[in-house]
């Protein structure tokens, strides 16, 4: 990475007419936005009438003077007098459940055991379902029957398509064979019912499905998808709050850090806005995208106000090392953090923490179920939201919780596979197995709020101002919204930090 960094380095100056000394080592540039000191060298030399060389003693004065320009400054902490947080008086009760972050080579025996985990763990679900009835042991099974014999098949869907007669039809598969399943437009009851939801079927998803056997075909007449079960509401004896925050894009020229500096504010007591609240939030869950990153999408260092990820993650810790030590912070990274993109994503390394120590700030994969006091809770960054909008009619980036409800029902993190980067493992980790309180997302920049079955959903939104992309796009962002869910009442309350108290 760093040896690319410098030949592009060279290549940039090369437009300019200077040249690098040999003295200069690939390593002092790793984890920099070349781009931004290409222009930084550029502007030295502007005057220069000769050829100019650049050495290693120059690149690195610039790098500290990138360093300086946003070295991280105490945050001002302001406490109200007689602010008497209740949450300092409870101890802290949490657990971590994480699966083992797994890595593949790629090859095709990594696929196929991948997608045969898939496929065990979600059969396992229908199974139980007590709508699901005369389930075959195989789709290969359905050769020992003839025309007109009702079944029930379970597997994988691998395409799906409308048919001249606007029909829809799908193919499912599992270990043995596959089959043609017809869901017919303009049918009643049950099948009308199936067919109007299997224009929502996305590639990839587990289902089980009732039908008649026509030929090579499977008339539906109703199908299932894994579902979660109602959820009666968990008791909890102590009274406190969770704050969700997500998509801080520290580093980007649009994060919004006086508005978060308000928030910080808001938790040590320092506003007379919602003070009781502000005491009961005993934990902070942040969802991913923490900095900006480098290099994740083309031209980005245009976009940056730290061209250097180092720094940018400094830039954040130093932000929540504001937050009071009774607090206990969960982070999970996202997209533009600076670990592996595939999902599921290892938790921010020791590279990315540096120097910055404190009991209370846990760093965990991605995604990650956190137990506070008995409640579960599922946190994920989100990317999978972008292919199921796309993918599901009637999605949208304005109502997140309703794609996030999507992926409830088909208890899968990221059904479509390719729609983002999922490592092909032996097991997989993106299953939801484990029935959440409390699903929270991010990525999308949009707040949602919603229940399903008894389980609390919701988007925690962003604290980067609206993009340049976002415009052309037609996203509405809802940035400095906080999201925060309070026991007792077992309810949410939203704080706007963007708005006036």
């Amino acid at each position: 990475m760093a040896k690319n960094a410098l030949g592009e380095l060279a290549a940039k100056l090369s437009d300019r007419h200077i040249l690098i000394a040999a003295d200069l080592k690939a390593e002092v540039l790793d984890g920099l936005d070349v781009s931004v000191i290409a222009e930084r060298i550029a502007s030295r030399h502007k005057d220069s009438t000769t050829l100019g060389v650049v050495n290693s003693e120059e690149v690195v004065s610039i790098i500290k003077e990138m360093e300086l320009d946003k070295a991280p400054h105490p945050i001002e902490v302001i406490h109200k007098a007689g602010f008497r947080p209740a949450a300092a008086e409870i101890d802290a009760n949490y657990s971590i459940s994480n699966n083992e972050i797994e890595r593949s080579d790629g090859n095709v025996g990594a696929f196929v055991s991948y997608f045969r985990s898939r496929l065990d763990k979600l059969r396992k679900m229908l199974e139980y379902r007590s709508n699901v009835t005369g389930l075959l042991a195989s789709i290969d099974g359905i050769k020992s029957y003839t025309d007109g014999r009702e079944v029930t098949i379970l597997g994988i869907v691998t395409s799906i398509i409308a048919t001249k007669k606007g029909n829809i039809m799908a193919v499912i598969e599992d270990e043995t064979s596959d089959a043609k399943v017809v869901f017919v437009n303009g049918s009643f009851g049950s099948s009308k019912d199936a067919f109007d939801r299997a224009g929502t079927l996305v590639t990839d998803e587990v289902i089980a499905v009732k039908g008649k056997i026509a030929g090579e075909l499977l008339i539906a007449k109703d199908f299932v998808w894994p579902d979660v079960p109602i959820k009666q509401r968990k008791e909890v004896k102590d009274d406190f709050a969770i704050a969700f925050i997500s998509d801080l894009q520290v580093g980007s020229k649009l994060f919004l850090e006086k508005n978060f500096s308000s928030f910080i504010s808001w938790l040590n007591g320092g506003t007379d806005r919602m003070p009781e609240l502000a005491g009961k939030v005993k934990y902070v869950v942040v969802g991913g995208d923490v900095v900006d990153g480098i290099g994740v999408y083309p031209n980005q260092d245009l976009d940056l106000a730290i061209p250097d990820a180092y720094m940018q993650y400094k830039v954040f810790f130093n932000l929540i090392s504001a937050i009071p030590d009774y607090i206990h912070i969960f982070v999970i990274p996202g997209n533009h953090d600076s670990v592996q993109r595939a999902e599921p994503q290892p938790q921010l390394g020791p590279e990315l923490i540096g120097d910055f120590k404190a009991e209370n700030v846990h760093m965990l994969p991605n995604p990650s179920y956190i137990t506070l006091h008995g409640i579960d809770l599922l946190t994920y960054h989100g990317t999978s939201l972008d292919s199921v909008i796309s993918a599901i009619p009637r999605m949208s980036y304005s109502n997140p919780e309703k794609a996030m409800i999507e992926l409830l029902k088909r208890r899968h993190l990221s059904p479509i596979y390719g729609g983002n980067i999922v490592v092909p493992s032996k097991n997989d980790n993106m299953v939801i197995e484990k029935i959440p309180d409390i699903l929270h997302m991010g990525h999308v920049h949009k707040n949602g709020l919603g229940n399903y079955h008894g389980v609390k959903v919701v988007n925690s939104g962003t604290w980067q101002a609206k993009t340049e992309y976002q415009t052309i796009l037609g996203h509405m962002p809802t940035p400095c919204v906080v999201p925060i869910y309070d026991t007792k009442s077992d309810s949410f309350t939203t704080i706007d930090f963007g708005a006036a108290p």
